[in-house]
C-alpha cells in the first residue's frame, strides 16, 4: 500500500513529522479486540494509529505496534487528551506514554474543547509538551474556527491538525480552505457513519472501478487531501479499506461526491 502523506510543522528536533492520509481508528474498540484489530492493521498495510486516553486501549494499541515488528518510526500514532483534564495535562501525557510504551508521540490532540474558556491554558501545555519533545505535533480535535483562532491570538502558534467529523455529507469547501489559509491539515473521523453507503452515486462510481462504496469515500478523501480513519475489527474490512491506491476518480466523479454534501458550498 501506498498512501501519500502530508507534512506538518517541524518537531522539536527540527525535522517534519508526515502524516499519512489514510489512518486506522480504534475508537469503541477495546481488550483483546483492540490488539488484534491494530495488529491486523498493521499487516495489511496502515502506518498511521488514531488512539486517545477515553477510548482505554492505548496499552493494547502500543502492545500490537511492538508485536507488530513494524519498525516505530514507520508508524505516525496520535493520541488525545480529555477535556476534563485541563491542568493535568503532562500527567496524562505521561501515562498515554507509558501506556503506549513510547517515548513520544507523533501528534496529540486536545480530544474537545475544554469548558470556562481554558483552552489556551492546556494548549500552552502542548505547545511545551512538543518543545520537551514528548510529542511531535500539537493539535485539536472538534473545534471551531474561532476557537483555533483565539489559540492563535494568544499564543502566536496554531495547531497543525484539526480533527473533526468528516465525509462527503459534511463536505465544506468554505471550511476546508478556512484550515488550509491557516496551514492546518483537516482530519476526518466517522467517515462511515455520515455517510449513506448506499447512495446511488456511490454505488455507480464503486461499480465503475471495480471497488466498493466504502473505498469510494475513503479515496474521495485521500484526493481532497482530508487524513481519514476509518474503523473495523473485521480483518477482510481492515484490509479492503487500506486497498485505496490503485484506482483514481475522475474530476466529475469528486464533484458528484462533493455534491451530496447537505451544506452544498
Amino acid at each position: 500500500m501506498t498512501i501519500p502523506s502530508l507534512p506538518l510543522s517541524k518537531a522539536a528536533d527540527g525535522t517534519t513529522p508526515e502524516m499519512p492520509l489514510l489512518g486506522f481508528g480504534t475508537w469503541q474498540i477495546r481488550g483483546d479486540a483492540a490488539y488484534q484489530a491494530v495488529r491486523d492493521a498493521l499487516e495489511a498495510g496502515y502506518r498511521h494509529l488514531d488512539t486517545a486516553t477515553m477510548y482505554g486501549n492505548e496499552a493494547e494499541v502500543g502492545r500490537a505496534l511492538k508485536d507488530s515488528g513494524v519498525p516505530r518510526d514507520e508508524v505516525f500514532v496520535t493520541t488525545k487528551l480529555p477535556p476534563e483534564r485541563a491542568g493535568k495535562e503532562r500527567a496524562t501525557l505521561d501515562a498515554s506514554l507509558r501506556a503506549l510504551g513510547l517515548d513520544a508521540v507523533d501528534l496529540w490532540l486536545i480530544h474537545w474543547p475544554p469548558s470556562k474558556r481554558k483552552a489556551v491554558d492546556v494548549w500552552r501545555q502542548f505547545l511545551a509538551a512538543r518543545d520537551a519533545g514528548l510529542i511531535r505535533a500539537a493539535g485539536v480535535s472538534n473545534f471551531g474556527i474561532d476557537e483555533i483562532d483565539e489559540l492563535f491570538a494568544e499564543t502566536g502558534e496554531r495547531p497543525a491538525v484539526n480533527q473533526i467529523r468528516f465525509g462527503p455529507t459534511l463536505w465544506d469547501r468554505a471550511e476546508v480552505e478556512a484550515h488550509r489559509e491557516r496551514g492546518i491539515v483537516v482530519e476526518g473521523y466517522s467517515p462511515f457513519k455520515t455517510t449513506n453507503l448506499h447512495d446511488p452515486v456511490l454505488t455507480g462510481i464503486a461499480t465503475a472501478h471495480g471497488v466498493d462504496p466504502a473505498r469510494v469515500v475513503l479515496r474521495w478523501h485521500i484526493q481532497h487531501e482530508i487524513v481519514v480513519i476509518p474503523k473495523s475489527q473485521t480483518p477482510e474490512r481492515i484490509a479492503r479499506n487500506a486497498d485505496v491506491d490503485g484506482f483514481t476518480l475522475t474530476a466529475d466523479e469528486m464533484a458528484a461526491i462533493d455534491a451530496l454534501s447537505r451544506t452544498r458550498r
